[in-house]
Parts: structure tokens; C-alpha cells; sequence
């Protein structure tokens, strides 16, 4: 079952990240993009929790940011001669 959290709840989870796990948000941002190929949500969520013990909450919080950051991402312009 998908969990999709408030916006609040979002923001204060995020927030929360260094504090409760000990790491920045952009230390796991890394994990993610280290870790194996996994292409839904679900899937990188529960490899997060199972891997670095992180509760679903957290882990879901963190590959949702991952994902909206990726998006808002600008796309790199192409070089013409």
C-alpha cells in the first residue's frame, strides 16, 4: 500500500532526516543513486528501510524528495554551433 504524506508532514519528515539517522539528506541522495537500479518507488523505499534500518516513513520521505528534486532538475542545454 502506497503512503503518500501531506505536504507538512513531507517538510517536518525532511527535516528531521539529519537529526534522527545521523546523516544529511544529500548522504542519502548518494544511497540512492549508489545503490541497485531499482526503478519504483516502492521498491528503492523498501531497499532504503531494509539496508540502513531507516522506519518506511523516513525512507519514503527521503526517495520522494529524491524524485521531486530529480524533476525540478533543469535540463542541461545543448551547445550549437
Amino acid at each position: 500500500m502506497s503512503v503518500t504524506h501531506s505536504p507538512e508532514t513531507h517538510a517536518l519528515l525532511i527535516a528531521r532526516i539529519p537529526t534522527v539517522t545521523g546523516r544529511e539528506l544529500h548522504e542519502w541522495f548518494d544511497q540512492l543513486e549508489n545503490g541497485p537500479a531499482l526503478t519504483r518507488c516502492s521498491e528503492r523505499t523498501n531497499w532504503l528501510a531494509d539496508e540502513h534500518g531507516l522506519s518506511h516513513g523516513y525512507a519514503r520521505a527521503i526517495v520522494q524528495e529524491y524524485d521531486k528534486r530529480r524533476r525540478n532538475r533543469s535540463p542541461v542545454p545543448s551547445q550549437r554551433s
